[in-house]
């Protein structure tokens, strides 16, 4: 094939945004060939902007009418694992949006289903691409900050209105979205805490309030607390409720520190290792010195349209894949051992979760959820979603 020919599943706000990439010929390898939602005024919305390709109001009719190489998953986070097992039991590569899936279960069971077919499968983890965080990820990996003591990351400026909640059906509610701020708004950043520092927790304790800053059923508040299998330990903060937010992102380690903010990165490097140091120094209050570099990168931050293209060119032979699918469940772990612990009142959670206990008390919720009316308020314009607004 000459150009990948791409499908989209689900016209909300994140599969407009990418239809339009294809429009604006950001994807040098790929093409726009079809889209499909079952909801008639985003189908009829999508004729209107998207001329010239194939439009579905079921997905099954579009994987079979064989007018997609790729696929696009772009609907409510309970059926991506459906979907793309559908996609690649058809031999049709597909990009999930995240998470991955709600649960583990259906996620470590998508991932096997992709082990025993050809076609590409990724996840849409396009912070990946973001320079600064390739680069902490890469100092942390040859040592740069010795044994890692410490992980610290504020992630606040998820500011959300109550008309956001109230722009869909599903939205905030345990049976249409499977939870809040975690599962919504910080997939990225819970995948990017553990890619970044090269490894998982052991233990979570999740410490989450429901409905705290707005009337929702999920958690839109939450601090949790990680511990390293050598004792170091970690605390994470999201909400949705803070304005002006806060995106701190700090790892400590024995030669010193990386500090994340504002899209900069420094490295507190310290002249010798701490613990050596510490065991050789003669004083009680003496410390190693360390030098503060403002650390330089490639300077390419491509996101979404980094991810598409990367994929296209993959699916051609041309470049290697940077996401793989199976990477998706790293967060979905991390997410469902801080809710389960949080509707414990913050118990400690070993990793892997309990997959059968998880979805138990998942089902519990669900059983007694309720879905809002669906406000029918279109696609919304999100250059604001990624963080905050200044004057």
């Amino acid at each position: 094939m000459e150009k990948v020919r791409f499908g989209i599943v689900g016209m909300g706000n994140q599969g407009s945004l990418y239809a339009k990439f294809f429009q604006e010929g950001k994807v040098e390898n790929g093409v726009l060939a079809a889209v499909c939602d079952n909801k008639a005024s985003r189908l009829e919305a999508a004729k209107e902007k998207f001329a010239g390709i194939a439009y579905y109001d079921n997905y099954i009719e579009m994987l079979d009418s064989g007018v997609c190489d790729a696929v696009l998953v772009e609907t409510p986070h309970y059926i991506h694992p459906e979907i793309v097992m559908e996609c690649l039991k058809r031999d049709i590569h597909v990009i999930c949006d995240k998470p991955a899936g709600v649960y583990t279960k259906q996620v470590r069971e998508m991932n096997e289903f992709a082990k025993q077919h050809k076609a590409r499968f990724a996840m849409m983890f396009n912070q990946r691409t973001n320079c600064v965080y390739r680069k902490m990820r890469e100092i942390i990996q040859e040592g740069g900050i010795g044994e890692l003591q410490r992980v610290n990351w504020i992630i606040t400026n998820w500011f959300r209105t109550q008309a956001y909640y109230n722009s869909g059906g599903w939205r905030a509610t345990w049976a249409g979205e499977g939870g809040g701020v975690l599962i919504n708004q910080c997939p990225h950043q819970i995948d990017l805490v553990q890619w970044v520092v090269g490894e998982m927790p052991e233990t979570v304790r999740g410490f989450c309030q429901y409905g705290q800053w707005h009337d929702i059923e999920v958690e839109d508040e939450v601090t949790a607390y990680f511990r390293y299998k050598n004792g170091a330990t970690g605390v994470f903060i999201t909400t949705t409720g803070e304005t002006p937010g806060t995106n701190r992102f700090e790892v400590s380690g024995t030669k010193g520190k990386l500090l994340c903010e504002g899209d900069k990165l420094k490295w507190y490097k310290n002249e010798e290792d701490s613990l050596a140091f510490s065991n050789t120094a003669e004083t009680g209050f003496k410390r190693p010195k360390y030098e503060i570099i403002e650390v330089e990168t490639d300077g390419e931050n491509l996101q979404h349209v980094g991810i598409l293209n990367n994929f296209a060119n993959a699916i051609l032979g041309l470049e290697e894949q940077f996401v793989q699918g199976v990477d998706g469940i790293n967060g979905v772990e991390l997410m469902n051992a801080i809710e389960l612990s949080g509707w414990r009142n913050g118990e400690e959670v070993t990793l892997p979760v309990d997959e059968e206990v998880y979805l138990t008390e998942l089902n519990r919720r669900r059983a007694t959820s309720k879905l809002k009316e669906d406000q029918d308020v279109g696609v919304a314009e999100m250059s604001n979603s990624f963080g905050d607004v200044k004057k």
